[in-house]
């Protein structure tokens, strides 16, 4: 694809959002609506998890059913011909990784029929990702990547009218501002979700405040980005009672009068009933029922057959209009009433998620932190991948590759997937496929050599384990050149190259032929230890490099012969030499860092930063049974233990481009600060694990910065890596908590970055990885960086967050 052809999708985008919107709602006018009336939406929809205790295959398929009963092919299977035995029946479907696959299986004579009940308005594609993502681990970049491959399906399958006009996550663990403005800004009219805290939620009930116009940017894009949002009101099920799948014991409707449990009295006063209920906390005289679940309408007819039952026998005398709907329907009949007024006071987000006073889900912010890495890791690397196939043409030299990354990046922001809520055997997939992908995304070792010549000059090697000082083609070869790309749209300057070698000295040529500095440094033990047999480097070559904006900057190297040799020491000290920027002075009694200094602007900040652990609960305390898990995280106190009691022990390694302090706090958890000469900041490379299990105690593993400043319990984090929100310890901006968990309930996603400041000072930590963060004291800063448990929270997973990994 060349750039023109980049233009004109983005414009294509554009015209679709107008010209859909009649297309859209044009269905909606010929609803059997009766004014002054409870109108009951009811939305048969399903909710297919791409991957959480079965792998993504497995639930298509329906494979290992002794894990769970669910096969999202016969669920498509046995919806279509309901749809076709009667033209008022609907269906809402929304996760396109699987819909795509069960389209490709079928024949022409489907399609036809699939289409023929699309274009009918039985068969509406709400949301259209191909996953329903997360919204507290997820990258924006990769949530609009998510976003677009299955909108694009639903583009060429379907048309312009195949866009969904309603956006649905009824599934994720909390919701985060910017996946509303993302939303609002795709062109999307509403948005509905259903978990939200319980006492936010009891607060809204109050108020009839479940709808409200949530604005996604407030102090940015303003009203481009508000969007219409709804808690759902009974989770993402059928009201109390009424759920006809087919292993469910509710009871159905059974209208023959020969029958001795003839129950149609019963169901429709149970139908009456609930809408009553409901319609109490909603303004207009609409509500919406989801009639649905995880993985319904295996069974479809059985679904269908009921609630025709119930909507002929409740219709009838009461004033109580049930109907086939669809959330768009909803949407657009919920705003035709001219008296309504929607709140407009929502600039915050929905985190922390607590559905219980003791149950907080933001461990899940941390769970699985490699999965997490390697998701942020795959991701940058697509965005890569994707510029280059653009530099390079088509084939040969891009060999198609992208579309398995795609797909795999797709699938990983699953709220089950890039969230660390899957079963052990489920992660082990999902990382499966993201290198699956990552290996096929390699088009660089084509494509970069031919990107002048048009053709292929020589041969170019990826390193992918470079994080661990593994890199094969630098560790054997006395001669060879790295080639570095710059995908951004601005010069770099002064960035570091780490390369894993076995020699002791090392020259460097820059693209214009001059020499560049360059130093040794030893591997550390650690990393040594993490990467196991699998390399065998001895030191890393440092060299700075610079490179033009989307360009690219080859530099040869070669083994040099005379030998270089350094020493390092290992003792306490109290003070470190600054390179221009950052002046870092650590304690000798503790080894742990002690006070920072801004040069340029003579600031100075006093602070200490150390690890600890906080004792997961495993629900033997008289307040509650919750224990931690994949999802929860809860401590047994508010105090974490120090994970070292003697001090940490520390080497300085002093060079000439950087310098290094390596720390070790215990035999599984060291770190490495690094400044870097010319650079505005530092760098800390913590390495945990494994964490130890024989003492039995599940830890969650945090570092913790604490500062002299007075912050006033305010601090701040980034919403999917963009816009910031303000925080307030024991504070939610749109209710009053009563906080039951002092440090859980106090969590919030960092996907990017978190700080803290006072009138002249700030303290900010950029993050690899999306975590959990909060700031419990005045001048403090903590990040989660590592979980293990030996139980289970009891929210679905079925097995205790184990991770034996670093």
């Amino acid at each position: 694809m060349d750039r023109s052809s980049c233009l004109l999708l983005f414009l294509a985008i554009g015209i679709t959002c107008v010209a859909t919107q009649e297309c859209g709602y044009e269905k909606c006018r010929s609803l059997p609506i009766k004014p002054g009336m409870i109108n009951v939406h009811l939305v048969p929809h399903t909710h297919d998890d791409v991957g959480w205790l079965k792998t993504v295959d497995q639930y298509y398929s329906g494979a290992n059913s002794s894990i769970q009963r669910a096969g999202v092919q016969y669920i498509l299977d046995s919806v279509i011909p309901q749809l076709e035995a009667k033209p008022e029946r609907k269906f809402i479907y929304v996760e396109i990784a699987f819909f795509k696959r069960w389209w490709d299986e079928q024949d022409e004579d489907m399609h036809g029929r699939v289409k023929k009940l699309f274009d009918n308005c039985q068969l509406e594609f709400i949301n259209g990702g191909w996953c329903m993502n997360d919204e507290a681990s997820t990258h924006y970049n990769a949530i609009i990547d998510q976003m677009t491959l299955g909108l694009q399906f639903l583009n060429m399958t379907f048309g312009e009218c195949g866009r969904p006009l309603v956006a649905w996550h009824i599934d994720p663990f909390g919701h985060s501002r910017e996946q509303a403005s993302l939303f609002a800004q795709m062109g999307y009219d509403g948005f509905f979700f259903a978990r939200l805290d319980y006492q936010d939620k009891a607060n809204r009930l109050k108020l009839q405040n479940m709808e409200e116009i949530w604005r996604g940017s407030p102090n940015d894009l303003g009203k481009v980005a508000d969007l219409f949002t709804g808690a759902l009101f009974a989770h993402y099920t059928p009201p109390e009672g009424l759920s006809f799948e087919i292993l469910n014991n509710d009871p159905p409707v059974q209208d023959d009068p020969r029958l001795h449990d003839y129950n149609v009295d019963e169901r429709v006063n149970t139908a009456v009933n609930r809408s009553v209920e409901q319609a109490k906390y909603f303004r207009t005289d609409h509500i919406m029922w989801t009639m649905g679940s995880d993985f319904h309408y295996q069974a479809a007819h059985t679904w269908y057959k009921n609630m025709d039952k119930l909507i002929k026998y409740t219709n009838p005398g009461n004033k109580v209009n049930l109907l086939y709907s669809t959330p768009s329907c909803y949407v657009y009949h919920k705003n035709q009433a001219a008296d309504v007024k929607w709140n407009y006071n929502n600039t915050d987000d929905f985190f922390p998620y607590a559905d219980k006073p003791h149950s907080f889900w933001s461990g899940y912010f941390t769970s699985r932190p490699a999965i997490k890495g390697y998701v942020r890791e795959c991701n940058n690397f697509l965005q890569v991948c994707k510029q280059l196939e653009v530099i390079a043409g088509p084939l040969p030299f891009t060999n198609g590759g992208l579309s398995s990354q795609k797909f795999t990046m797709a699938v990983a922001q699953h709220h089950d997937a890039v969230s660390g809520t899957e079963k052990q055997h489920v992660a082990y997939d999902y990382a499966m496929r993201l290198h699956a992908g990552a290996v096929e995304c390699q088009v660089c070792e084509d494509t970069c050599s031919c990107v002048k010549s048009g053709q292929a000059l020589f041969t170019l090697f990826f390193c992918a384990y470079l994080n661990v000082s593994i890199c094969p083609t630098t560790e054997e070869n006395d001669h060879f050149s790295v080639t570095v790309y710059n995908p951004l749209a601005r010069q770099v300057t002064g960035h570091y190259l780490r390369l894993p070698v076995n020699g002791q000295s090392y020259t460097v040529t820059a693209p214009n032929g001059k020499p560049v500095k360059t130093q040794m440094l030893k591997v550390t033990q650690q990393t040594a230890k993490v990467r196991g047999p699998r390399g065998n480097a001895t030191s890393e070559l440092v060299f700075p490099v610079t490179v033009e904006a989307l360009g690219y900057s080859t530099y040869l190297i070669s083994r040099a012969t005379n030998r270089a040799t350094s020493k390092e020491q290992l003792f306490m000290f109290t003070s470190g030499k600054g390179f221009c920027f950052i002046y870092l002075i650590f304690d000798t009694t503790t080894g742990h860092l002690k006070t920072v200094t801004n040069l340029k602007n003579k600031l100075i900040l006093n602070v200490q930063q150390a690890f600890y652990w906080y004792n997961s609960s495993t629900g033997n305390n008289q307040d509650s049974t919750q224990r931690s898990g994949a999802y929860i995280f809860r401590p047994n106190g508010t105090e974490p233990f120090p994970i070292h009691t003697k001090g940490s022990v520390i080497t300085k390694v002093v060079r000439t481009l950087v310098q290094e302090v390596h720390q070790v706090f215990s035999d599984w958890v060291t770190q490495v600060i690094r400044l870097y000469a010319g650079q505005r900041h530092a760098e800390l490379e913590w390495t945990v694990g494994p964490i130890p299990f024989k003492d039995g105690l599940g830890k969650e593993i945090i570092t913790r910065f604490d500062s002299d400043m007075q912050t006033d319990k305010y601090f701040y984090t980034d919403s999917n890596g963009r816009e910031i929100l303000e925080r307030e310890l024991n504070h939610r901006l749109t209710w009053k908590l009563n906080q039951t968990e002092p440090v859980a309930g106090n969590y919030y996603p960092v996907n990017s970055r978190i700080f803290i400041k006072d009138n002249s000072r700030q303290l900010t930590v950029l993050t690899d990885r999306s975590q959990g963060g909060a700031s419990l004291k005045d001048g403090s800063l903590e990040l989660m960086v590592h979980r293990r448990m030996f139980y289970d929270d009891n929210f679905g997973v079925g097995e205790a967050l184990n991770e034996t990994g670093s």
